[in-house]
């Protein structure tokens, strides 16, 4: 062990600035292969620490408690490494590639499930050769089908048990959201395969639709604007479950003062749900809402109700759609049943609701005429796009370099 931490320290100490592509390719190949010869040792050694009660010697009752608290591992790493030393025991064509350093830890952990007792035994009642499953997998997990691992995999285990209980979809299907400080909020689902199929499908519809020319957003990006797109169109269209008797839909309280006030008034508007937006963004929301008047006494009790009022009536916003057919942002061209109708001059700053006064934007290009940018329909009738520097956004002209 001296001599590995000495060897690593060699490496640790050496200069890389000096090096470019290929020769720091050379240096990293060998250095994934030694992370996976470490991992199979680490692996088969909590195996045998596992066998001979070693956690114990440190007042622990499991190795994976021992892993949590002297290698600060998370419970589900500790639960992986443990389980793959157990699984490498029946499984000696995936231990001999994970020790030779051809199989990552990952993909060790992905095969290790066929080695469960109870795996084992069904495939010895089916006289099923283990070995040659194990193979066979390592196989996979080596050659240019290495993707499909998990696939092949959750094949094997599903033809254990053809005629298992079907289970219900629904059981295992998870949404949480959290809502942070700052109003946003972070989530994570977990769902069956036909559910997370249908949220798939319903995603990549919408992100497919909207490739606006020099979109830079990542992968990521879009699927997250694809969704509360996705959202969006099921609030607008009217159709959802009611909410405490209304419709859902986005509340947002402002005061006048703020409303009227031109600065950005970070957190001056509360949402429905209790989170905390700026001036600037409730104003982009009440281009295309309904607003309430709510007249308050000094002490915060309601004096007076004013009726909701639409700002932009679905007549007008039908004549808009007639003469806009979509986004009207260079570039854009999101569909209009994706879009808000924006007033060019704000309704709160005596900005008419008019169809002289009005366009379409998509949420994205919404909020960056809300920040900065600016469209204006010309005499003849073409829309323009300027940005924030006042110099116009022009497609299909060749870049100067």
């Amino acid at each position: 062990m001296g001599e590995l931490q000495s060897a690593v320290d060699a490496l640790a100490a050496e200069d890389l600035t000096h090096l470019f592509g290929p020769a720091l390719l050379e240096r990293l190949g060998p250095l994934l292969v030694l992370q996976n010869r470490i991992a199979a040792e680490v692996a088969r050694t909590v195996r045998q620490c596992e066998l001979t009660g070693a956690a114990e010697h440190d007042g622990l009752k499991s190795m994976a408690a021992w892993l949590r608290g002297h290698a600060h591992l998370s419970t589900a790493e500790a639960a992986r490494v443990v389980r793959t030393g157990r699984a490498l025991e029946h499984l000696p064509a995936t231990a001999a590639a994970f020790a030779d350093g051809a199989l990552t830890a990952a993909q060790v952990a992905t095969i290790a499930p066929i080695a469960g007792e109870a795996e084992r035994a069904a495939a010895e009642a089916q006289e099923v050769d283990l070995g040659a499953v194990d193979q066979a997998l390592t196989e996979v997990a080596q050659g240019p089908a290495h993707e499909r691992l998990g696939q092949a995999v959750h094949h094997y285990l599903e033809a254990l048990d053809p005629d298992g209980v079907e289970p219900d979809p629904t059981e295992g299907r998870r949404l949480s959201i959290a809502r942070h400080a700052d109003g946003s909020v972070s989530g994570r689902f977990d769902l069956d395969a036909v559910g997370g199929e249908k949220v798939q499908a319903a995603i990549e519809s919408i992100v497919q639709a909207n490739r606006p020319l020099g979109d830079d957003r990542t992968r990521a990006q879009q699927n997250a604007d694809a969704l509360v797109q996705l959202c969006d169109n099921q609030l607008a269209a009217g159709s959802l479950p009611t909410l405490r008797t209304v419709k859902p839909h986005v509340v947002l309280g402002l005061d006048l003062d703020d409303a009227v006030d031109q600065s950005t008034g970070p957190g001056a508007a509360r949402t429905g749900f209790g989170a905390q937006v700026s001036a600037a963004r409730a104003r982009w929301l009440a281009c295309d809402g309904s607003i309430s008047r709510i007249v308050m006494s000094p002490d915060g009790v309601p004096l007076h109700l004013g009726r909701d009022h639409r700002v932009v009536t679905p007549g007008l916003r039908k004549a808009v759609v007639r003469r806009d057919q979509s986004c009207v942002f260079a570039g854009c061209g999101a569909p209009h049943w994706w879009c808000d109708v924006h007033h060019l001059v704000h309704w709160l700053h005596g900005g008419e609701t008019s169809l002289a006064n009005s366009g379409l934007l998509c949420e994205r290009h919404h909020t960056k005429v809300h920040h900065g940018f600016r469209v204006q329909r010309d005499p003849g009738g073409r829309w323009r796009t300027w940005r924030p520097d006042g110099t116009e956004i022009l497609i299909g002209t060749p870049l100067l370099v």
